[in-house]
């Protein structure tokens, strides 16, 4: 440190990569003093004239103030206040135009100036060497300085930096063309901006202080030496006239050789650097009491006929200064706020002067040309040469255009400091700053929606924690915590323990048979506390047996099915037989001698053998049905062996009518054709007549199943039945009376089919017979007749259906004319049959009663 110390103190200057050297144009603006202008009508105040928060409005419309008199307090990081740059009238407070490229509204207070221009009560420090670190920093606070170089970066967070200052930089290089401010500041105030200088030495107590001033500023150079001469810690340096040489970093370089590292600030190397306008606002603040209400301003341009610099309050609008200074504008006259460099050009002349403007330039067409049109970057890299910062500014040009913001971090675009020496250099004409300055406002506005987003992640986690730790705090609220037991109580309790321990073993005996008592006792409480589920389980057990007879009455049914239908299949075929035979004897009696009568002979007898083997298979499965009813139907299940004899009756009725009438025919068919004609009729009117006395046997059948109710419904004396046995006898009745409903619906459609068969029969042999076989159509016409039949068949079965409600009651009158006395009239076939079925009913009502009373015996 020694060694760079004396490198400095010998006058060595390092040099920066880059920079350029555009005319100076500071001549004209030097030739006069700093003048001082009339007040101007009104003075426009805005709120934010530096950088951070803005401070909090004291005053209100309407409201009379002084000179020096602050209008805001802060508020905020890095707040400063603002104050009345003269005594007046507060005609309004509402935005006006800002001193920005953009001009946005910003809120200002208007102040109409009263004349007197008369001061507030100033606090001037007559000895500064006795303030303390603090009092010296809030000085500085509460005069509202910040930074009057071009940043506006509030001073007094500078000055109250914790970091060890090695270098005080005083920046008075002024390198942009046609400014001339801090130059003319130093020559007439350099005892102030001296003065101003051991204040930032009192605070920050660097080890050297370095003023670097380019050297086409002899005078100014001249000067400040000749303040700072009584001061050895402070040193004057001439620098080399290269632009930007006055930016902070590349001052930094010049001046020590130190290099600022990216991303950090001059306070990390243990530099730290002021204005020297700001330097000479820090003098007045603390040795004469007065805030920053005032700014020298260069006015320049050769439409300006007074070029120079004068005294500019705050809030002076940029017309007064030009009127001032002899303003005569061109058309599409152009001002610019600040340097022809880092400038900008203002919208309005209706902008008042803030703390960061140092010039006004007002040029003509020919002193700053207009930029012409933007063309395509031919590559040349004149602006990565020009450029103070070693940046690659084509580079940056292009991920700005395409908004690669990523990119542009990793390309260290916030280092740079917008001096336009990249534009200036450019022969393509392309605006790089304002493509920088775009690219730098959006990202700015994404790092505070991502600050934004994350701040409020972290109060949504803290709130939920919160939540959660109260929920905890309430479950925990309510639990009941064991109150804690003295000393005294736990020897009680040990106490107790002991004397129950010492008398168990007298006591074992006792509580053995104790407890045999109390488990007998629990025990007996549990048999009685047990519910009785007897009759539950009777009943199951009755459900279970009425599902498996169910069972066997389905298989039961699904046997008598196949039987029926092969009752049907064979009387069928008899009928068919039949027919054969009559038309075989018709053939014979006109034909004797013909060839085909043996063998319309042996078909006929091949046809009713098949008819007879069937009609015996048909009355052999009935047999052994019944029998295995028989043997499954329990003793109770009278109503069902009374059905089960009835169908093997009937069954064996038809099989004997079908085997006499096929014997018959094979009898009769091959000596006498006649007799083969007699027999077909016999067995038709035997088929007649089964067919009759099948339908009186179910209408006695339904009466006997109405007897038997009868019976089974009236009381026994003797041995009433069980419950059990009541249940089982009605099923066994249910299911007889659904199996003769069934019976009698399949015998009337065979009865049907037999009848209509024996009538085409009849039809087909009362025809004359011709020689020829059957043809084709009268098979056609056998096939319609059968198909006839069927639907007749079906008809009948419905119509029976119908009427087995009516049947009933059928039977109950024919009960009560049975039991009328008869009278000695010759009885006809049908009441024959109607007296053996009464004769059957009365048989079975006996043999039940007689049944019973063996059972009660």
């Amino acid at each position: 440190m020694e060694k760079l110390i004396d490198q400095i103190k010998q006058g060595k200057v390092w040099s920066i990569p880059g920079g350029i050297h555009p005319p100076g144009q500071k001549l004209q603006s030097t030739t006069h003093a700093i003048a001082r202008l009339p007040l101007p009508d009104k003075l426009v105040v805005s709120l934010k004239q530096h950088i951070g928060a803005n401070g909090k409005l004291i005053v209100e419309k309407g409201q009379q103030v002084l000179k020096g008199q602050a209008l805001t307090k802060p508020s905020g990081n890095w707040s400063v206040p603002v104050h009345a740059p003269t005594s007046g009238l507060i005609s309004d407070i509402c935005p006006m135009p800002s001193a920005h490229p953009s001009a946005l509204p910003e809120l200002s207070v208007i102040i109409e100036p009263d004349g007197e221009d008369k001061w507030c009560e100033l606090h001037p420090v007559s000895d500064a060497k006795t303030l303390s670190h603090d009092e010296l920093v809030d000085i500085i606070h509460q005069s509202g300085i910040a930074g009057m170089g071009g940043a506006g970066f509030p001073t007094y967070v500078k000055a109250d930096t914790r970091k060890a200052i090695e270098f005080l930089i005083v920046n008075a290089v002024e390198c942009e063309p046609y400014i001339t401010a801090d130059d003319m500041l130093m020559r007439e105030h350099a005892d102030g901006i001296i003065a101003g200088i051991e204040l930032m030495q009192q605070l920050l107590n660097p080890q050297l202080t370095i003023i670097g001033i380019e050297d086409n500023k002899p005078d100014a150079i001249a000067a400040m030496k000749q303040a700072a001469q009584h001061n050895d810690s402070i040193i004057v340096q001439t620098v080399p006239t290269v632009y930007p040489s006055g930016g902070e970093k590349q001052l930094i370089k010049l001046l020590t050789g130190k290099e600022v590292p990216s991303g950090s600030i001059p306070a990390d190397i243990g530099m730290l650097v002021q204005n020297v306008g700001t330097l000479f606002a820090v003098n007045q603040a603390v040795n004469e009491g007065k805030p920053l209400i005032e700014r020298v301003v260069t006015v320049t341009g050769n439409t300006i006929h007074k070029q120079g610099n004068v005294w500019a309050l705050l809030g002076t609008e940029i017309k007064h200064l030009l009127d001032c200074q002899g303003f005569s504008p061109v058309p599409q006259q152009r001002v610019v706020m600040g340097g022809p460099m880092m400038g900008f050009t203002l919208p309005t002349v209706r902008i008042g002067v803030v703390k960061t403007t140092n010039c006004i330039l007002a040029p003509d067409h020919q002193e700053l040309a207009e930029p012409g049109d933007e063309k395509a970057c031919i590559r040349c890299s004149a602006c990565a040469d020009a450029c103070p910062a070693s940046l690659l500014p084509q580079q940056l040009q292009w991920f700005a255009k395409s908004k690669e913001y990523d990119k542009l971090n990793e390309h260290n675009l916030f280092d740079c400091i917008e001096c336009g020496a990249c534009a200036y250099v450019c022969p393509s004409e392309i605006p790089l700053v304002q493509y920088y300055r775009v690219a730098k406002a959006e990202i700015k506005e994404q790092q505070a929606e991502q600050i934004k987003a994350e701040r409020a992640k972290e109060r949504f986690e803290a709130r939920k924690e919160r939540l959660e730790r109260e929920q905890e705090e309430r479950q925990n609220r309510h639990k009941r915590k064991p109150a804690a037991k003295s000393d005294g109580e736990k020897q009680k309790v040990a106490d107790a323990l002991a004397r129950v321990k010492a008398k168990s073993d007298d006591k074992d005996s006792k509580s053995a048979v104790a407890a045999a008592i109390a488990r007998a006792k629990a025990k007996k409480q549990g048999a009685e506390l047990e519910p009785d589920n007897s009759e539950v389980a009777k009943e199951r057990a009755a459900r279970k047996e009425q599902a498996r007879k169910y069972k066997e009455q389905k298989a039961q049914e699904q046997g008598e099915e196949s039987v029926d239908k092969d009752d049907k299949k064979s009387a069928v075929a008899a009928a068919i037989a039949r027919a054969k035979a009559k038309k075989a004897a018709q053939t014979a009696e006109e034909n004797p001698e013909a060839d085909t009568a043996p063998k319309d002979d042996k078909k006929a007898a091949v046809a009713a053998a098949i008819a007879r083997a069937k009609a015996k298979k048909a009355a052999q499965a009935a047999e052994n049905q019944t029998e295995a009813e028989e043997e499954a139907t329990p003793v109770d299940d009278k109503k069902a062996a009374v059905a089960a004899a009835i169908a093997r009756a009937k069954a064996k009725k038809a099989a004997q009518a079908a085997e006499n009438q096929t014997e018959a025919e094979e009898d009769s068919a091959p000596v006498d054709d006649k007799k083969t004609a007699v027999a077909a009729a016999i067995a038709r009117a035997k088929a007649k007549k089964a067919a009759k006395e099948q339908t009186n046997s179910d209408d006695s059948s339904q009466q006997l199943d109405d007897s038997s109710d009868e019976a089974d419904s009236k009381p026994q004396s003797d041995a009433p039945e069980s419950s059990e046995d009541k249940k089982k006898a009605a099923v066994a009745a249910a299911i007889a009376r659904a199996k003769a409903k069934k019976a009698a619906k399949e015998q009337a459609q065979s009865d049907d089919s037999s009848q209509q068969l024996d009538d085409s029969s009849d039809e087909a042999n009362s025809k004359p017979q011709s020689d020829v076989p059957e043809s084709s159509e009268d098979k056609k016409k056998a096939a319609v007749a059968a198909a006839i039949a069927r639907a007749k068949a079906k008809k009948a079965a419905k119509e029976q259906a119908q009427s087995d409600d009516s049947s009933q009651q059928l039977d109950a009158s024919s009960d009560e004319a049975n039991s009328k006395p008869q009278v000695d009239e010759p009885e006809s076939s049908e009441e024959k049959k109607k007296a053996a079925v009464a004769r059957a009913i009365a048989k079975a009502k006996a043999k039940k009663l007689q049944q019973e009373g063996n059972d009660k015996s």
